[in-house]
């Protein structure tokens, strides 16, 4: 008997079809990929196996753990298995988090509830999940709380609630998205290892297919709610015999179209003033307080940071989670003040100036966040959400002409506008993100800063994406900086890269050069730790004989 057994689920909500017919099964032991677009099924797949399902979901079908009969399951008989039996890693690791408890609250939590343990055993437990998540107690306190952490840091504490009892299924909805490649590469042989030791079910959904190719026993692969191909992974990889499995295969490799202007057009450029400069750029927290008088070392996110970039530039900003990428982000976009230095955007330094003084500049500096739904006011529909920078422009526009700007940023990142009035839960986190590139495409910036703008993304739409940003950059001059951990983005869409690790720029140069013969030992670990589709499927067949 299979340790998960789904047979001809149909899942609709509000009578609108979601889920056709949908088998698959899982042994214990065994990992499986779920993999398809955004919006294919995917994530209401895992939720119809823990009972989670929206107001008015319908199911028919079956769906067995372990023999029981899940979809007419008690809520109370639910509760028993998940977190216990049953394990799951959601895609938003901000919204799965409590603010307002500390880490180790939220991790022994499920340990005290399914273990009939104690308090300072649960948080013992709890302490040694975190550590083997690459969350070390000397940084990271059983009392922080998840705004103090990076978006990939939120991620590993996700990780850490979802295996802390060792579960004998565990459902991960993209559990490495927010995660730097190293992490990636840890959490992934962290996964592998409960997976052989405990004879663990994983059903792994993600949109990587580097990934899959290296972690999954069997695939399944969804679109529009259907099962399109269904087999061992390697094979199904390698013969794409679907022609959708094909465009899966050719949009994950995908390099956008990049005109570079001609040499002599570069040079006069980088004579002229840079659109952006930093200098020197520190950002320095002060430590938590220790009793009454005492207080803990103060922390330097960013230390010494310099570097400039001109218009049509498009530059990458890699390095591990935590490393301060972020922070320097903020900064950029006066969004945070530095301890020390100065940045300067179109000659005008950004550093002290007020609210109002930055306004005429904000309209030409737009940002993408990592975490869209965080970033979305969920009582706002679509139109009022994207058309939010509007009101920095100097020309006043009339609703239908706001409504017909939305419309138009909607359809260059893939949506319609059928969508304006829908509200930010009606879309999948990769349809969100989308949401969140149209909102800082509707002033026409000079220059976006896209804190991983593609990683929530899957593979059709992040080419698409992809695309449509190297179009900005060539055609309409737009500057990026991209903060990502995934170097194929990097190399596909940037022209030079800055290598950040603890705080400092650790190598620099033309992306191509850098990430094909890196000097660092930071730059060596990403590149070696990048996921890729060809390297996995050669080794995973070596492997097979």
């Amino acid at each position: 008997m299979s340790l998960l057994e789904i047979e001809k689920l149909c899942l609709s909500i509000h009578g609108k079809t979601i889920l056709d017919r949908i088998d698959l099964s899982l042994n214990q032991g065994e990992v499986r990929a779920l993999v398809g677009e955004s919006g294919s099924g995917k994530s209401m797949t895992a939720l119809a196996v823990m009972q989670l399902l929206p107001y008015g979901a319908m199911t028919t079908g079956n769906i067995r753990f372990d023999g029981r009969d899940l979809l007419h399951a008690s809520e109370d008989e639910m509760c028993a298995l998940r977190g216990d039996d049953i394990g799951m890693v959601f895609q938003e690791p901000m919204t799965a988090l409590n603010p307002v408890k500390t880490i180790g609250e939220q991790v022994a939590e499920g340990i005290r509830l399914h273990a009939k343990v104690g308090r300072a055993v649960a948080e013992e437990r709890a302490r040694h999940i975190l550590d083997r998540v690459g969350l070390p107690e000397s940084r990271f306190p059983l009392t922080r709380y998840p705004h103090q952490l990076s978006g990939g840091q939120r991620q590993r504490v996700v990780i850490a609630m979802a295996t802390a009892l060792k579960p004998r299924l565990l459902i991960a909805d993209e559990p490495t998205t927010a995660l730097d490649v190293v992490l990636q590469a840890q959490i992934l042989d962290l996964l592998r290892d409960l997976v052989h030791e405990s004879r663990m079910g994983l059903l792994l959904i993600s949109h990587d297919l580097a990934v899959v190719a290296d972690m999954a026993d069997q695939i399944t692969i969804l679109r529009a709610g259907t099962v399109v191909e269904d087999g061992e992974t390697v094979r199904v990889l390698s013969e794409q015999l679907h022609p959708y499995t094909r465009q899966l295969a050719l949009a994950s490799t995908h390099v956008p179209e990049i005109r570079k202007p001609p040499a002599s057009t570069i040079a006069s450029a980088n004579c002229e003033k840079p659109l952006l400069s930093v200098t020197n750029v520190v950002r320095e927290y002060p430590g938590a307080r220790i009793g009454l008088f005492g207080r803990a070392p103060s922390t330097r996110a960013v230390n010494g940071v310099s570097f400039s970039m001109h218009e049509r530039q498009s530059i990458a900003l890699v390095g591990r989670s935590g490393c301060g990428k972020s922070t320097l982000a903020r900064m950029i976009l006066a969004l945070d003040k530095p301890t020390s230095g100065t940045i300067e955007f179109e000659g005008v330094n950004l550093v002290g100036k007020s609210e109002q003084e930055l306004r005429p500049l904000r309209r030409h500096m737009q940002v993408v966040f990592q975490d869209p739904y965080g970033s979305f006011d969920p009582r706002q529909t679509v139109a009022r959400v994207v058309a939010e920078p509007l009101h920095l422009l100097d020309e006043k526009l009339t609703v239908q002409e706001r409504r017909d700007r939305v419309a138009e940023a909607l359809s260059e990142v893939g949506l319609s506008g059928a969508d304006l009035d829908k509200y930010p839960h009606e879309f999948s986190g990769g349809q969100r993100q989308r949401i969140s590139i149209a909102r800082a495409l509707i002033t026409r910036p000079k220059l976006i800063v896209a804190d991983e703008p593609v990683s929530a993304l899957d593979v059709s739409i992040r080419a698409q994406i992809l695309d449509l940003l190297a179009f900005l950059n060539n055609r309409q001059g737009v500057a990026f900086l991209f903060i990502t951990h995934d170097l194929s983005v990097a190399r596909a869409i940037t022209d030079r890269i800055l290598v950040m690790h603890e705080g400092r720029i650790v190598e620099t140069g033309d992306t191509s050069s850098v990430l094909d013969q890196p000097t660092s030992d930071e730059a060596k670990d990403l590149v070696h730790a990048s996921p890729s589709l060809h390297r996995a499927l050669k080794r995973r067949m070596q492997e097979q004989g």
